[in-house]
């Protein structure tokens, strides 16, 4: 698919569309656990295009796990039946134990689901972007390393990290990479632990190492997707800095005041709250909320709606069902641009 048509598409209609990262209900609406999806390539697939079948999503999206590539360098990993996994201990301690870190292929971990997942999808749905997840050099660096940890020997052993961002960079390039071979039609990257520097840091410690990532795959058919819920607006510009065409804002940021500093040709995704508004509140507040946001985004159109962040387990369906709901109301009230 070519990604800069269809980016093109969207900006120059007057529709809004929606690209809710939201694999979560998918999975509880085939009936299976999150440990069985993160753990099987059918089952994940499967998760992705029951959200297809029945919601106008605009691109399909997989389950962003966070422990995806650190399992692959060999950080150890603990499974729970319906959460999301979670990593237990830190692999590399020190310039030394960094030194010597190899840097795994894959075959390594649960990367051979993830493929699978991602080629089941690209082969069944075609008529719409499939998106595969990777996480940022940043944020792999962090759960290699220790994000409390990482935050320090930013300033006491800078050389040290950057050389273990290099590595995790090689990593997650080859997989995007192979996604990119597979038939995904971009990525969403997750550099979330990027949000906790300053936009100097970040531009020192996360821009340049997604910017070559970017360099190799971002092309007319291969979009990258950059995602920080943890900027709060201070490191837009360390975002706008990797090349990436479009970025994810998660639900700390003011939404409008990132797209006055985004330029109209990209894309530009957020941020309901996926806690707070989509699982917590009742389906009325939730139309208010999404109308809210469409309303203020209304002169921007690069502007897609989505969640802040991954969508949680145990969202109610009627919950769901409100956020397209004011999504087509909004719509109906705007002139098609055919």
């Amino acid at each position: 698919m070519n990604m800069t048509h269809w980016m093109q598409e969207i900006i120059n209609n007057d529709q809004r569309r929606a690209i809710p990262i939201m694999t979560h209900p998918g999975i509880e609406m085939a009936g299976n656990s999150i440990k069985e999806a993160v753990q099987s390539g059918v089952v994940h697939a499967r998760a992705i295009q029951v959200i297809n079948e029945h919601f106008p999503i605009a691109a399909a999206t997989s389950v962003m796990d966070l422990t995806l590539e650190a399992e692959a360098f060999g950080c150890r990993i603990d499974f729970p039946q319906h959460e999301m996994p979670n990593i237990t201990g830190r692999l590399v301690s020190g310039a030394e134990e960094i030194d010597a870190l190899g840097i795994p292929d894959l075959t390594a971990g649960r990367i051979p689901y993830y493929l699978e997942a991602a080629r089941l999808t690209a082969d069944k749905i075609h008529d719409k972007p499939v998106l595969g997840g990777v996480i940022g050099p940043f944020s792999l660096a962090g759960r290699l390393y220790d994000m409390s940890e990482i935050m320090v020997a930013i300033y006491t052993e800078p050389d040290a990290i950057h050389l273990l961002l290099e590595k995790c960079t090689l990593f997650i390039l080859s997989y995007c990479r192979e996604l990119k071979r597979l038939g995904c039609s971009g990525v969403v990257m997750a550099e979330p632990a990027a949000g906790l520097l300053s936009n100097e840091d970040c531009i020192v410690f996360s821009t340049p190492f997604i910017r070559h990532i970017v360099s190799e795959v971002q092309d007319d058919n291969f979009l990258v997707v950059l995602h920080n819920c943890g900027n709060r607006g201070h490191c837009t510009e360390a975002m706008l800095q990797t090349g990436a065409r479009a970025l994810h804002f998660g639900n700390a940021i003011n939404m409008t005041e990132a797209l006055e500093q985004c330029p109209t040709d990209m894309l530009i995704l957020g941020n309901i709250d996926p806690v707070g508004v989509l699982k917590q509140l009742p389906p009325n507040q939730i139309k208010e909320k999404v109308t809210s946001l469409l309303n203020d985004t209304a002169g921007f159109k690069n502007f897609v709606l989505s969640s802040g962040c991954d969508m949680p387990p145990n969202v109610p369906a009627e919950n769901i069902k409100a956020f397209f709901e004011a999504l087509n109301a909004f719509n109906g009230t705007r002139k098609v641009n055919l």
